[in-house]
């Protein structure tokens, strides 16, 4: 069955992974701030700073590979895991 976001007419197009990557250091103050209040997962980081999630994902990776953010080792119910900054403490 397919959707409407199916269609590649309908879907936003993506844009060039070179240029997502290359704005990741202008990402970590929007995304250590919707972290602010505790862990949160990609979709709901994406949500707060008002981003698309494919984009989003590649500036938590980031961040989380230098250090900046730690994952929550557990998956929500819906297979997702949270992020928190480091100088967070855990909190599930």
């Amino acid at each position: 069955m397919s959707t409407l976001l199916d269609n590649p007419s309908v879907r936003p197009p993506l844009r060039p992974t070179r240029e997502v990557i290359r704005e990741e250091p202008l990402m970590h103050a929007p995304i250590l701030a919707a972290l602010a209040d505790g862990p949160l997962t990609i979709p709901e980081i994406a949500e707060r700073i008002g981003a698309p999630a494919n984009e989003t994902l590649f500036w938590v990776m980031g961040m989380r590979r230098y250090g900046k953010l730690v994952e929550i080792p557990e998956a929500d119910d819906e297979g997702y895991f949270q992020y928190q900054a480091v100088n967070q403490e855990a909190t599930s």
